[in-house]
């Protein structure tokens, strides 16, 4: 157990691949000291990236992230960020701004407040999100970059910030590439801009820079607690504290700021029946961080997954990060709770959040509300398998995403890659990021959306050699969609793999409201149809262990053309993109209810 807890801190401890000023994140961000920086920004397109670079593209010294005003009437300066239009953050630019719907590229933002230091702190900024790359400038000086879409990081500003007004600059990029992750294709909407949260967080000079506490043994109710502050100091004193089981431990850190503890405890288990999570306490010196904590142990047994040592079936569904109603990115509780609840009026006691990490709000409600989550890398599709710039991306997303929800109970699988093309160079990547998620974290599973490629008339052998280093076997199967239904009945599986199966996608498309036959393509019957052939399929498979169908609603696409239908939507939902319920619902829900 030390060795695995070990582990976690030197995962923590990983410097980042973007610029040096980037710092480790910070865990449990929002029970910090912090002011928000939500709100209205300005913001100038820059479609020819102007305001960076000169006319033979070499970068400008004097560029918009300069914030320059005139001191003279014959001054020239073509930009003004006061005089410019307003968006609220967080948002995206596709759907507040009707003439930025289909638009890749820059976009600036800038805003400005008031800063009053605490004597001796620093000053870290903190963004939830930015899609795609971010350049960050404060009061006029560049102080990082990140790229990335749905990771969060943070910045330590403290040299650049004074007391009174002070102003943040952002260039943000979507621009799709082909060495990116997600790829330059990719089947959802490229949600341009300042995406989640922003905050300027107070700390001190030495603080705790992320914990992870855990139930590691089911036997005796072991727990593990580590710590890692934010620099090699020794002998500082880190006080845990979980009052409702009357437990105090107080560990002293070694010369590299870490420490770990393991002690006994009998606490309530989490599961979806009864969500259960503890008010914890992390002080070092005065300052404490609050959390809400569950335990809980996840594992497998043969062709089935433990939950607290007891098979559970996980009843799930797949989950864009799109807000309910009218489209654009999800970003607040209140978008949580909305989607969630559609989820749980399904049955479902599990999601899964595809094709990236979601925002906090919604790992956090889905522990509030019993739903269990697996948590995925957009390593999607077509990936620069040998391009080690491209793997550097993706293990840094990999990374921020576990050591961001580490502590949240629901969370049972990492998710590495989906529906990726089979070779070696692919299986060297992807058995690189595995092993880095085993070594993070061995207190949850492992997978990724297999394809199955070994399909002969009607019977389908899944042949990846990714499965040695998965624990679930994932695979996502169209029948009925890319294939006829009818063939549905006539199917035969073959898993040879002794682990649970895990069917993490099956659908089809309808238009809410449009009815006809159950052969009638894109019909609220076809759809209806389909899910009641392929949940009767999926009964047959030996080691069926959950399902997370796709998708809960209808999502923007931009490969979704069909006018009259899609409307750059893709209408596998089982819900309308207004929340409508469609009439596949139904049987999903009845599916469930056996299960």
């Amino acid at each position: 157990m030390r060795k695995i807890l070990c582990i976690f801190i030197m995962m923590m401890a990983v410097t980042s691949v973007s610029m040096a000023s980037e710092i480790p994140l910070l865990g449990n961000v929002y029970n910090r000291q912090a002011v928000s920086l939500n709100g209205e920004w300005n913001y100038i397109v820059d479609v020819q990236e102007c305001g960076y670079y000169g006319y033979r593209m070499d970068p400008l010294p004097w560029g918009f992230f300069k914030n320059a005003k005139p001191n003279r009437p014959e001054d020239l300066i073509e930009y003004d960020f006061d005089a410019a239009p307003t968006m609220t953050i967080p948002s995206d630019w596709n759907t507040r701004d009707e003439r930025l719907f289909f638009y890749e590229g820059t976009v600036w933002f800038k805003r400005s407040f008031n800063w009053h230091p605490t004597e001796g702190h620093r000053a870290v900024l903190y963004f939830g999100a930015v899609n795609y790359e971010a350049i960050v400038f404060v009061n006029g000086e560049e102080v990082g970059r990140h790229v990335g879409g749905f990771t969060p990081f943070n910045l330590d500003v403290t040299q650049q910030l004074h007391e009174g007004e002070n102003f943040v600059i952002v260039k943000v990029d979507n621009k799709r590439h082909a060495d990116n992750v997600p790829t330059q294709i990719f089947d959802w909407w490229n949600y341009g801009g300042i995406t989640r949260d922003v905050l300027l967080v107070d700390v001190a000079p030495v603080y705790v820079e992320n914990y992870s506490l855990q139930l590691v043994s089911l036997e005796g109710r072991r727990l593990a607690f580590s710590v890692r502050l934010n620099q090699a100091e020794a002998n500082r004193e880190v006080t845990l504290r979980i009052p409702e089981l009357k437990i105090k431990k107080t560990v002293t850190t070694a010369a590299d700021g870490t420490a770990t503890v393991f002690f006994k405890a009998k606490p309530q288990l989490w599961s979806p029946e009864t969500p259960k999570l503890y008010q914890v306490e992390i002080e070092m010196e005065g300052t404490t961080l609050r959390d809400e904590v569950g335990f809980r142990t996840i594992s497998t047994r043969g062709k089935e997954i433990l939950l607290n040592g007891k098979p559970i079936f996980l009843k799930g569904i797949s989950m864009h990060e799109e807000k309910p109603f009218g489209g654009g990115r999800a970003n607040s509780a209140e978008d949580a709770r909305t989607l969630l609840g559609w989820a749980k009026q399904l049955g479902c006691n599990f999601v899964r959040l595809a094709h990236y990490p979601h925002n906090e709000f919604m790992v956090r409600e889905a522990e509030r509300m019993g739903i269990m989550v697996w948590s995925e890398i957009p390593v999607y599709w077509t990936i620069s398998w040998t391009n080690e710039n491209t793997f550097a991306n993706a293990s840094h997303q990999l990374r921020d995403m576990i050591q961001r929800d580490i502590n949240r109970a629901n969370v049972i699988i990492w998710s590495i890659a989906n529906e990726t093309p089979h070779g070696k160079e692919r299986e060297a990547f992807l058995s690189r990021l595995a092993r880095q998620a085993r070594s993070a974290d061995t207190t949850r599973l492992i997978s990724m959306a297999m394809e199955v490629t070994g399909a002969s008339n009607y019977h389908n052998r899944l042949n990846d050699n990714m499965h040695e280093f998965v624990d679930v076997i994932s695979f996502n199967q169209y029948i009925g969609w890319y294939r006829d239904v009818n063939d549905a009945a006539k199917m035969t599986w073959e898993i040879p793999y002794d682990k649970p199966v895990i069917v993490s996608e099956f659908g089809g498309g309808a238009k809410y409201g449009y009815h006809g036959a159950k052969n009638q393509r894109w019909t609220e019957e076809f759809q209806e149809n389909l899910y009641r052939e392929n949940t009767a399929m999926l009964d047959k498979i030996e080691g069926l262990a959950g399902t997370t169908p796709w998708i809960l609603k209808d999502f923007r696409s931009p490969r979704r053309v069909l006018n009259g239908v899609q409307n750059y939507y893709n209408r596998k939902g089982l819900f309308s993109d207004n929340g409508e319920k469609k009439l596949a619902f139904h049987v999903l829900k009845a599916w469930y209810e056996k299960k």
